[in-house]
């Protein structure tokens, strides 16, 4: 159905397509993998007609296409749906799904009746319990990726790209796209399908393509290949993930927040629930980003949070679930991002200090940047996430709050933060960790709290539970009744 050939894409100093072979089938889910980095966003962007300064050539059913835009693309039969979610945040639901295509009464005007009435049933297709008139900028990052998904199904496209569809999402969620991505192939559709989840990867794919350093590396059937091959195509060695060391966490309490839950020094605890639990919404409460202010205790001392600067000035820091749009300045460069939250500590425009100070830094946590002027949205995803602890952890917290911190990174880009989340806490920091994925809660809380509906409903040994009673505890009591 879609074939690349021999494409090279090159941006200033960087060759990050070279001569790249790939074909996708139709009634099939072509998966593409590779680390961060590895072109795989950059092959969708072309296709999308995002990219058109490209060398080669992209052939539907044997016929060679030229996209001009984004609109030639579309025209194809082609939609995409973006990890770096491309949603207008002040704009409602049913606009960003309608917008440029928007339906049309017979008097010419915009007919918002119908588009709602459509808009309420994608809505409902993709499981979320919102009005189409709501903006934007109200959802959480995983409701979202959701719309992004409800506006695949509107496109009635036959080819559909799909650039870390899941990052955002929990297990049940996840469920309900793979069940519409059986329909989809049902239907015919070519899916071409993107993820750093290896297990999700097996589940819903039938063929691979591997991309490493731009370069076409293997491909084939996912049903011939291993976990472990696929792993040693994307890094070139093999990935070892390594669990946390629960025998060293002391129980030493650093802080008490509100009876709701107890931290320890040196230990790190999960926070597991679905879409909507309140997980998000309990960290950013403790980091003051909440309109009420709280009273906790850290170190045995009240402190009030009113403000994300009391937080800060406590000892807690935040790296945020959207890195995007909250964790870093995309436009600014490393220097300007790491520095941003210890600017007291410098003296008035001494550059050359913020350099050191940030040099120090990437070198300790090994991001991968040619230049500490780099800009941060050139860097990749893997690289991102580094770069945001890294301006956390200048400030020295005692307390570090990590809301899915590796969120759209690839294996090895992943077990590089689980090593410096395990190093961090074998220092004595302590950590709330928050995350979607089952697998990487069990395999680095020491205890695991799970939530759902806004409250706390379970407590659990990171050693001794598992994933079914994790996922017991998060669903909604009307669920299992169900």
């Amino acid at each position: 159905m879609l074939e690349v050939v021999n494409i090279t894409k090159t941006f200033p100093g960087v060759k990050a397509l070279n001569q790249v072979n790939m074909s996708f089938y139709p009634s099939k889910v072509n998966a593409i993998l590779g680390e961060n980095g590895a072109g795989k966003s950059t092959l969708l962007n072309i296709l999308s007609g995002i990219y058109t300064d490209y060398e080669g050539d992209v052939l539907i059913d044997g016929n060679k296409c030229v996209f001009k835009n984004t609109t030639d693309s579309k025209n194809a039969g082609i939609a995409i749906i973006h990890q770096e979610l491309n949603l207008f945040s002040n704009l409602s639901i049913c606009d960003n799904i309608f917008l440029g295509q928007e339906l049309k009464t017979s008097l010419g005007l915009i007919d918002y009746r119908r588009m709602n009435t459509i808009c309420k049933g994608l809505l409902d297709q993709v499981q979320i319990d919102r009005d189409p008139s709501c903006l934007v900028e109200n959802l959480k990052i995983g409701e979202q990726q959701l719309v992004e998904i409800a506006r695949a199904l509107y496109s009635k496209a036959s080819i559909i790209l799909m650039d870390e569809p899941t990052s955002a999402l929990s297990d049940v969620e996840i469920e309900n796209l793979h069940g519409l991505i059986a329909k989809w192939k049902e239907e015919g559709k070519t899916i071409i399908y993107i993820s750093h989840k290896m297990e999700e990867l097996f589940k819903v794919s039938d063929t691979f393509s591997v991309l490493r350093d731009g370069n076409s590396i293997a491909s084939g059937m996912m049903s011939e290949i291993t976990s472990r091959e696929l792993i040693r195509h994307m890094v070139g060695r093999d990935v070892v993930v390594k669990r946390r060391n629960r025998e060293r966490t002391s129980k030493e309490v650093v802080l008490d927040f509100e009876g709701k839950f107890k931290l320890h020094r040196g230990e790190i605890l999960g926070f597991y629930g679905l879409m909507g639990a309140g997980r998000t919404e309990l960290m950013e409460e403790l980091f003051g980003v909440a309109k009420k202010p709280i009273s906790i205790t850290i170190e045995g001392e009240k402190v009030a949070i009113k403000s994300p600067r009391d937080a800060i000035k406590n000892g807690i820091g935040f790296v945020t679930e959207d890195r995007k749009t909250e964790g870093l300045i995309m436009d600014r460069d490393l220097v300007f991002n790491i520095s941003l939250p210890s600017l007291k500590d410098f003296e008035l425009l001494n550059v050359q200090k913020e350099r050191e100070f940030t040099q120090k830094n990437i070198q300790g946590l090994d991001v991968k940047t040619p230049s500490l002027e780099m800009l941060c949205g050139n860097l990749s995803g893997g690289n991102q996430q580094k770069v945001i602890l890294g301006k956390w952890l200048s400030t020295h917290p005692k307390i570090l709050i990590l809301d899915e911190p590796t969120r759209g990174i690839d294996i090895n880009a992943k077990n590089q933060i689980y090593n410096l989340i395990y190093d961090m806490a074998e220092k004595g920091l302590s950590i709330l960790f928050v995350s979607s994925e089952l697998p990487e809660i069990l395999a680095l809380s020491d205890r695991v709290i799970v939530m759902n509906e806004g409250c706390i409903r379970g407590e659990f040994e990171g050693a001794t539970t598992n994933e079914q009673e994790l996922m017991q505890a998060a669903l909604p009591k009307r669920i299992i009744h169900d």
